[in-house]
């Protein structure tokens, strides 16, 4: 596994993927690689038109990122983005953030601990969120 001292490690499964809706936005130009990657959750689908991971033992796909330059100012934007504040109760924050460890698709091997962005069950519910089997949320 890498360490994670250098860089910060995103890990990231809806609208921030590449190509999707808010990756040029918070991402583009500050992302030093992008590998295809997948960590362990539950994957819903929710009507507003993006996704949301809970704690779970399926496999949820996405990517890493990893940003070189910037970091605090690059994560501060994502919590923004996700609406989560560090300080504030977690009933109150729509995603809540920690660290997880990322594993490469081809290989399977562990590649990163990286921060990745889940919701309640209980606020996924409340959005009427719709379980996503194959893992891999697409707009």
């Amino acid at each position: 596994m890498k360490s994670a001292s250098s860089t910060l490690d995103v890990f990231v499964y809806g609208t921030l993927k590449p190509g999707y809706a808010n990756h040029a936005a918070y991402c583009k130009g500050k992302v030093a690689s992008s590998i295809p990657a997948y960590t362990w959750g539950d994957l819903y689908a929710l009507p507003m038109g993006y996704p949301a991971m809970t704690v779970g033992t399926d496999k949820v796909y996405g990517f890493l990122l990893s940003f070189n330059n910037y970091q605090a100012q690059i994560l501060s934007s994502l919590d923004c983005l996700e609406g989560y504040q560090e300080n504030r109760p977690l009933a109150l924050n729509e995603y809540y953030r920690i660290s997880v460890p990322v594993y490469d698709q081809r290989s399977q091997q562990a590649i990163a601990e990286a921060w990745a962005y889940y919701m309640t069950t209980s606020r996924v519910k409340n959005h009427q969120g719709i379980k996503v089997t194959s893992g891999c949320w697409t707009a």
